[in-house]
């Protein structure tokens, strides 16, 4: 399906969805640019996307695909593509795993999570099957036993693996367990999260010979985003040319950031899918622009990821930096933060994966660098408002995961309702 001109997408979604009928009654007919429209509002999005009674979609659902969310930040939310919609992004997703170094003939393992409408394994096997030189697909998935795997690498020789980073680094840990190196893996590809620094050590001993690059950007609400850029940065993308407009927004204000290095959020538009528009929608995720033109992005993480103890906020992203740099050799393999109340205050708990057991004491210095970071956390413990924060060791196989995608959980709120 051709890419739309905004102006044409936008009067046809207008035309054809109650939704934005509603959404864009104070907009002018002629669109010049498209900060002149209305960011989505994400609850009222949904709200309409339901059955029956829907009032997002322009037509009926004839010759259609549904995937699901796979409800990591909320309820699972149902997204309808069109045969071709679905063909078009698939195809431009495989001409951006080759820009992420999928080469003629490589035989590719597809690690991802399939069922239940998820549509990450379909998706990777779509664009597979489309993209623009030829590979062997192996459709493993994401149920597949990490010794099934890793005997499978070395009977056929895989060269690229795809999944999802804690999929890939389950493999990692279990090949390095064996006492094995996988040396026929020329490309490990991530998708579905952020592959987090944490993770490069056990990949590195697994996979020696490994690049390693995002596989592109998309969801199945949002649909494509960016594709990925060469290079050593792999959270850095920038938008499919003729395909999607990409914005980032101050997250207060909502006004268009125009400037290198300034965080935001990420929204986006979908020049062609038109069954179920996307204009303006919040993709969830926050980044920055990296280059003057503002056309390459770095991911910096979910816009509404981290924890809050008392009046304390924790942002995941920082932590995890505070722990990386308290952690010169590497004993932590994955993070999470588990929010719970006793004794009627709030606390934190470090859930730290780890591969091989980390040496005595590592806990407390790694409380202190957090603290020396975050000076508000001790002073609110000294004044009784909240409990010491604590970290807790376990195998990296015990982090949380969502059951159905396999993606990490960053955060856990176990606290008692209110």
């Amino acid at each position: 399906m051709p890419a739309k001109s905004l102006q044409e997408l936008v009067d046809h979604a207008r035309i054809h969805s109650p939704f934005y009928a509603d959404a864009y009654r104070d907009v002018p007919r002629t669109v010049s640019h498209v900060t002149e429209l209305p960011i989505i509002d994400q609850a009222a999005f949904w709200a309409a996307n339901v059955w029956p009674d829907n009032r997002l979609l322009t037509g009926p659902l004839t010759d259609a695909g549904v995937y699901k969310t796979g409800g990591t930040t909320g309820a699972p939310k149902l997204s309808p593509w069109s045969r071709t919609e679905h063909a078009d992004s698939v195809t431009a997703f495989g001409e951006g795993m080759v820009r992420a170094g999928l080469k003629p003939g490589h035989r590719v393992a597809n690690l991802f999570c399939a069922g239940e409408l998820y549509g990450g394994f379909l998706y990777i096997e779509n664009a597979l099957h489309h993209a623009p030189v030829d590979n062997v697909r192996l459709p493993v998935g994401g149920a597949a036993s990490e010794d099934y795997i890793a005997d499978l690498i070395a009977t056929f020789g895989v060269q690229v693996l795809a999944g999802e980073p804690m999929k890939l680094s389950a493999v990692a840990e279990r090949l390095v367990q064996r006492g094995e190196a996988a040396d026929s893996v020329e490309l490990l590809l991530f998708g579905g999260d952020l592959l987090f620094a944490d993770l490069r050590p056990i990949l590195s001993r697994a996979f020696p010979k490994a690049a390693v690059s995002s596989v592109g950007y998309a969801s199945v609400d949002a649909g494509l985003v960016g594709r990925p850029v060469p290079g050593d940065d792999v959270r850095v993308h920038e938008e499919f040319p003729n395909r999607t407009l990409v914005e980032l927004v101050d997250d207060v204000t909502g006004e268009p950031i125009t400037s290198p290095g300034v965080p935001g959020r990420v929204l986006v538009t979908n020049l062609f899918r038109t069954l179920m528009p996307i204009i303006r929608y919040p993709a969830g995720d926050r980044a920055e622009w990296v280059d003057a033109g503002c056309r390459q992005f770095r991911i910096l993480g979910r816009s509404v990821e981290g924890a809050r103890v008392g009046t304390v906020a924790m942002p995941t992203e920082d932590i995890r930096a505070v722990l990386i740099a308290a952690d010169p050799g590497r004993h932590i393999a994955g993070m999470q933060m588990v929010q719970r109340r006793w004794d009627g205050r709030d606390g934190l708990i470090l859930r730290l994966g780890y591969t091989e057991q980390p040496p005595e004491g590592l806990g407390e210095q790694l409380v202190e660098a957090v603290y020396r970071a975050r000076p508000l956390y001790p002073a609110e413990v000294a004044a009784g408002a909240i409990h010491d924060l604590v970290v807790e060791w376990v195998p990296r196989s015990e982090l949380a995961t969502n059951p159905r995608t396999g993606k990490l959980q960053q955060v856990l709120d176990e606290r008692p309702p209110a």
